[in-house]
């Protein structure tokens, strides 16, 4: 080979590492370009659905796999109540987890602080990922807050050699905080919003925010063909109370029962301060049998120890509660009528309660 040869083919050896150069340059612009679109789509969500439809959504799209899952620890129920209250119930969201716990879901949990990525294995993440089918790699990307973990984003490709654990993890790691940020503060933001819905006495939900939520329980009693129980209950002889000892007194009385009422119910009840000294728990998917036991509960944990007022004595409190159920017919349509009717035969079977001799379960005559 002649020196000019030489020379021209390691030219053209040069110019083909120049374009491999160019050419992973401008892949790393568009990974760039694609990775601060979508913290941009994440950084602008406004509200909790905003949010979860561009973890979900976005990012399915965004990176080009075939499934995206979003975990959320939520123990006490208070993301799905948040969604709730803006009128999009977590059921509603494609790949959308919430969960009580995050034991036990995938064994990567255990130890999961940056993303992990690996082959996809059914009896490992179908848990996580219910709706994924035919994937080969997963990458499972920590969301955390005060460095507690709260659940994952998981992006899932066909592709086995799509997330391996060869791959540098480092930008999907940077996504995992920025992701985990924008949980935190929509949920923050969604509950300075619903705190106009907060019974400033007692810290309960008030009745503007029952009035709410009775109409999306009715809507899904409705759609699932299922029931809905009402418990009315009212503090018995409670004008003693503040006859005898003043309303600060009073004010503690109602603090204590909302705090005894509470330990009671479960999350997924709707639990509320109706006014004065009345209370309302709403019990979905409930027969009149399992309330019954529920409101006798209730009623033997507030009469069950003394309430200490603010001038150092104390007062035994009993409650008296009423209970109705409903179960929507498919085609009812003014649902605000069917809960006004609800919470009135609540009432009425309260009223029953006391005249009978008060601290006592009544359920209205059918």
């Amino acid at each position: 080979m002649s020196k000019v040869d030489e020379l021209t083919a390691q030219l053209n050896a040069t110019r083909r590492q120049l374009d491999e150069v160019k050419a992973e340059v401008h892949r790393n612009d568009e990974i760039l370009r694609r990775t601060q679109r979508r913290e941009v789509q994440m950084l602008q969500a406004e509200s909790l659905d905003a949010l979860i439809t561009a973890l979900i959504d976005g990012l399915r799209i965004s990176f080009g796999v075939e499934y995206v899952s979003l975990v959320l620890c939520d123990p006490d129920y208070d993301i799905r109540h948040l969604l709730l209250a803006n009128g999009t119930p977590a059921e509603e969201f494609d790949n959308l987890l919430m969960v009580e716990s995050i034991a036990g879901l995938a064994p990567q949990y255990i130890a999961l602080r940056q993303p992990w990525l690996g082959t996809y294995a059914a009896c490992d993440h179908q848990l996580i990922c219910p709706g994924a089918t035919g994937m080969r790699s997963i990458a499972m990307i920590p969301l955390t807050f005060r460095h507690k973990l709260l659940g994952s984003i998981n992006l899932c490709s066909v592709d086995a050699m799509r997330f391996t654990r060869a791959h540098a993890s480092d930008f999907l790691a940077h996504l995992g905080v920025i992701a985990s940020f924008c949980v935190e503060n929509v949920v923050n933001r969604a509950r300075l919003l619903r705190s106009g819905f907060t019974d400033v006495l007692t810290g309960w939900h008030n009745r503007r925010y029952l009035t709410v939520r009775l109409s999306e329980e009715l809507a899904r009693a409705r759609r699932d063909s299922t029931t809905l129980v009402c418990l009315m209950l009212d503090v018995d002889h409670f004008k003693r109370v503040n006859d005898n000892w003043g309303h600060a007194a009073g004010d503690a009385v109602l603090r204590e029962l909302a705090q005894r009422i509470e330990s009671q119910v479960r999350a997924s009840d709707v639990a509320a301060r109706y006014g004065g000294e009345e209370f309302v728990v709403l019990l979905p998917n409930t027969d009149v049998a399992s309330a019954q036991l529920l409101a006798e509960r209730i009623r033997k944990a507030v009469s069950a120890a003394p309430v200490d007022l603010p001038n150092g004595e104390s007062v035994t409190i009993t409650a008296s509660i009423g209970i109705a159920e409903v179960r929507p017919a498919p085609e009812a349509d003014d649902l605000k009528t069917v809960g006004d009717s609800l919470i009135a035969r609540a009432d009425v079977a309260l009223y029953a309660a006391k005249s009978a001799g008060r601290d006592r379960v009544m359920v209205e005559e059918g």
